[in-house]
């Protein structure tokens, strides 16, 4: 057994890991072990931003999960993906930018977090970033993380924009900025038709460092201790069990599935289960995986009476000149995120803030949230419940690393979220049934024209909805008994352990959630430093 200590430990080189990397190691006293489970993110499909449909199910980029069978949804287990590679999913997602509402973050302040109001957050979304249109009260333009906007602007999303605001929805320019209410544009992580993941911008431009040290397809055994402090971690790496000692701290970055899985197979989680899959209880901690929370978003399509949609560039030898065109430009079809419209809107009157989320693209697919694109003129709007109220967990089977974790979202089964998304699909026909898109609107494909009662929207959605890769809150952060970390993001009773990444936040934010786990660790890396200093 080789062993080997370092200052700091990072565990899973996504998003958060990437970020903590770069910052810790600016000083150059401090060394860092940044371990990922994954390999190489140097492949055309992570490149290329189109390739998000071939890693969407490819397990040399992925960790393919499957949700455990839902009550809400017909009993049906849903494909999970989760990036399995430097980047992590970053290097798999929708390259979408969104941050969600200033009330998301004041929330998670008024449950006790001290620090982490919008006010206090904002700075670290700015530090981040690179806009591509420059910096103003809201956005950085320095940062490593590029954000650009779409290179192409369909005739069909120009469509889609003017009808919404036909009906009433407003053009917004900046959904990141002032207000979220709206629609216009989605901003994106791409830089000159190519994905800009976290390791490509936060890992890569440092990976040289003395004092960092990147290890690839190792897979952590467990957390170490002495007595109640995490002194490191142990990972298999080419068939060689190696422990390595961090002299500071241990921190978990590997996602809302990794973390608590990992503190749940090392002895910290709820007793009974570790009991169960015959875990010594190093500390008990009941919420550890509890209240996971995801996005789970239907789609509404139609055909499109000409041929100028994406469907028709992506087959036969369009397709080839499509690749060709990006290879030498960064252009074309090849370049396109999977979305290229949002709409935050209102799903009743009465309410403050949106409550829907809308991604809008002139294309469909072979199944109703993400497949293939299909051969003949298309277009789809799908919709997601920006807040919703339905809890699951994530819990280990066996004391075995290798063995997936029972992953339970419980989609739809809050009678509210059932509501919002039968509200959801009704306001995709409104964007869609405007008289703008009548020049281009065929007949609908999806749910199709006879799905019309609530009871019949709601089945449809049980049946052909899907994740939209949004998993949150499996060691969330706050006070109460089923908190799991700080204000601070140590974890409860345990010296020597943080948890940075998305499954620190304490309520899903109204957004997808890159960008959010990207402001996280930024903060965090501050604090690590200010508590060095």
């Amino acid at each position: 057994m080789a062993s080997a200590a370092f200052d700091y430990i990072i565990v899973g080189a996504g998003s958060a890991g990437c970020v903590l990397a770069n910052r810790l190691t600016q000083d150059p006293r401090t060394s860092v072990l940044l371990v990922e489970a994954g390999g190489s993110d140097r492949h055309p499909y992570i490149s290329a931003p189109a390739g998000f449909l071939k890693t969407f199910a490819d397990p040399r980029f992925n960790w393919c999960f499957t949700t455990e069978p839902g009550a809400g949804i017909n009993n049906r287990a849903i494909h999970f993906p989760r990036g399995k590679v430097l980047g992590g999913s970053s290097a798999i997602n929708g390259h979408l930018y969104v941050r969600g509402q200033a009330r998301d973050y004041d929330t998670w302040a008024q449950l006790g977090n001290r620090g982490w109001s919008y006010d206090d957050v904002l700075p670290y979304f700015r530090k981040s970033e690179d806009r591509s249109t420059g910096s103003d009260d809201f956005h950085g333009r320095h940062g490593p993380q590029h954000v650009s906007d779409i290179h192409e602007r369909h005739p069909i999303c120009e469509a889609f924009i003017a009808g919404a605001e036909e009906i009433g929805v407003p053009r917004n320019s900046d959904y990141n900025g002032e207000r979220q209410e709206g629609v216009g544009y989605y901003q994106r992580t791409i830089r000159n038709g190519r994905r800009v993941s976290a390791a490509h911008s936060f890992l890569r431009p440092i990976m040289r460092r003395a004092n960092l040290q990147v290890v690839t397809n190792a897979v952590v055994q467990r957390l170490t201790f002495t007595g109640m402090r995490v002194t490191g971690i142990q990972y298999r790496r080419s068939g060689e069990l190696i422990d390595a000692c961090a002299g500071r701290e241990v921190i978990l970055s590997a996602g809302a599935v990794g973390s608590p899985h990992l503190m749940q197979i090392s002895g910290i989680g709820p007793p009974e289960l570790l009991r169960e899959i015959g875990v010594e209880v190093r500390h008990a901690l009941p919420g550890v995986g509890e209240g996971l929370q995801d996005h789970y978003a239907v789609r509404v399509a139609h055909r499109v009476t000409l041929a100028i949609t994406l469907n028709e560039r992506a087959h036969g030898m369009r397709l080839y000149w499509e690749i060709a065109k990006w290879l030498a430009t960064g252009r074309g079809v090849v370049a396109f995120s999977p979305a290229h419209v949002a709409a935050f809107v209102r799903s009743q009157p009465g309410l403050e803030l949106p409550d829907l989320q809308f991604v809008f693209t002139p294309a469909s697919y072979t199944s109703g949230v993400v497949g293939q694109l299909q051969r003949f003129p298309g277009m789809t709007a799908g919709v997601w419940q920006l807040r919703p109220e339905s809890k699951g967990f994530v819990r280990a089977r066996t004391a075995d690393p290798n063995d997936a974790p029972a992953i339970q979202p419980n989609y739809l089964k809050a009678e509210a979220d059932q509501h919002a998304i039968i509200q959801g699909l009704r306001w995709c026909r409104r964007l869609l049934d405007t008289s703008a898109l009548a020049p281009y609107r065929g007949p609908e494909t999806l749910p199709g024209a006879g799905i019309v009662t609530d009871d019949a929207l709601l089945d449809y959605a049980r049946q052909q909805g899907a994740t939209v890769y949004h998993a949150v809150s499996t060691c969330r952060m706050g006070r109460d008994p089923l908190a799991v970390v700080s204000a601070d993001l140590k974890v409860h009773g345990i010296g020597g352990l943080r948890v940075v990444d998305a499954s620190v936040m304490p309520t899903m934010p109204s957004a997808n959630t890159n960008a959010a786990t990207l402001m996280i660790a930024e903060k965090a890396a501050d604090l690590l430093v200010r508590n060095r200093d």
